[in-house]
Parts: C-alpha cells; structure tokens; sequence
C-alpha cells in the first residue's frame, strides 16, 4: 500500500500560506455583499483590501478612501493616525492610491517655468490670494535644476482676475514671482486664457485646495511642503505606484 508522504516544513508552508490566501479573498467577498446590502446607495466598490491596524478593511468607494469592519456592517469616514510615529496613514495611502501618470497632464495648460537644468519635474495647483501658496513659492526659490508647470487655480475671491492679469503679462513667470515673493501686483491685461479647462482638471483630480503638488513619480501632495521635503520627494524615483 503507498503510503501518504509525510507534511514537510515547507509543504505546511504552502498549506497555510493558500488557507490564508483563500479566508482572505472568501472575506473581502462577503464584505463586499454585506455592503452592498447595508448601504445600497454606497456606490461602486472599486476594491475591499485588508490592512495591517486594527482588523479594518480598506475599502474604495467612487474615487473615496474609507474603512469598514470585518463583516461590512459599519463604515468609517476620516484618517488613521499612528499613535507612535504621528503618521496619517491615511494621508500617505491616499497619494498611492490617486496617484497621477505625471506625462499625462495637460501641461500647455500651465505657466511653465524651468530652473536649472530642469531635468526634475513638478506641478502644482496654486492660486495668489493663498497665503500658503506664497510659502510654498519662497521654499521653491531654495530648489534648482526643476522643471515647475503651474496650474494657477483661482479658488479664492477676486483670484480668477489676478490669474488673468498674470497670464496675459507679457512675462507670466517673471509676473508671478513678482507677485507672489514680493508683493507687486501685476498690472491689468486681458487676453484668453485657460482657467476654465484648469478648473476642471482640478475638479478631475479631486483637488480641494492650494497648493496641491503632484511629483514626477506622480504622487500627490496636498499642501505646503519646506525645501528639504520637496528635495526628497523630487529625487524619489519611480513613476506613478501600481494601486
């Protein structure tokens, strides 16, 4: 009679990796029903991914980042902080996961502006009466060899007619840095300009306020970053990360 082999180390390896591969997939699919009957008008469920804190589920639901349960029976709305290192995992998650193909921005839609060799890339949303903005602006005199593709995104009061009045200059970029390191207002101008086709993109990619930065690597910043931080992630390798 052939005798069954014995379970080697390796092959309990291979058992219990595939039962844990299998009550993982059989789980995210009763999520997603439980879901789908809990809060019908939900909307699409994009992806259900377990994650490392607290048995919560990851979970994408038309464009949004939010958490649910181990049964899909309650739903969590806001960011995970990390109580130890401070971390927004949910922040540093939500880059990953909208993160954008940099080539494919509408970048004749920017004022472009080149500093150095310009071999390394950013664009950022931006609008004048945004005293943010202006920080921003004086950490990116600290930084060289960059290619910069400004989406000016008038969001505040009285901005569209100061975005108007920068691009119809006869120099934007000398006009904006005018403006935005020292405070000279540019003169008025009119001309055609392309802040209807800005707003949308914004709109397109979710962005909710100035600056927003997007990187070559196509990860998003929403926010203010100083110097040494915007170093570091224009140097981080990479295009746009696999969701």
């Amino acid at each position: 009679m052939k005798k069954l082999p014995v379970p080697t180390l390796t092959m309990w390896s291979i058992f219990l990796s595939l039962s844990i591969s299998l009550s993982a997939y059989a789980g995210e699919k009763e999520i997603r029903q439980s879901l789908q009957v809990n809060f019908p008008s939900m909307g699409k469920i994009e992806h259900v991914i377990k994650t490392s804190y607290s048995g919560l589920y990851e979970i994408l639901v038309d464009g949004q980042l939010l958490y649910t349960d181990a049964k899909g029976q309650y739903v969590f709305s806001g960011d995970v902080i990390d109580s130890k290192s401070r971390r927004n995992l949910s922040e540093e998650r939500r880059r990953i996961l909208f993160a954008i193909d940099f080539d494919q921005l509408p970048l004749e839609l920017a004022v472009k502006k080149v500093k150095g060799n310009g071999k390394r890339k950013l664009a950022y949303f931006t609008d004048p009466n945004c005293s943010f903005c202006k920080r921003l602006e004086k950490e990116l005199a600290k930084v060289s060899d960059v290619t910069l593709y400004l989406f000016m995104y008038p969001i505040f009061p009285n901005s569209d007619v100061i975005v108007r009045n920068v691009r119809c200059s006869a120099d934007p970029v000398k006009a904006w840095d005018s403006l935005m390191l020292n405070d000279n207002a540019p003169a008025e101008a009119i001309c055609d300009t392309p802040t209807d086709k800005v707003m949308a993109l914004g709109q397109k990619l979710r962005v909710n306020g100035t600056p927003n930065l997007i990187f070559g690597n196509g990860i998003q910043n929403p926010g203010y970053l100083p110097a040494e931080e915007l170093e570091k992630n224009l140097d981080r390798p990479g295009k746009s990360p696999a969701k």
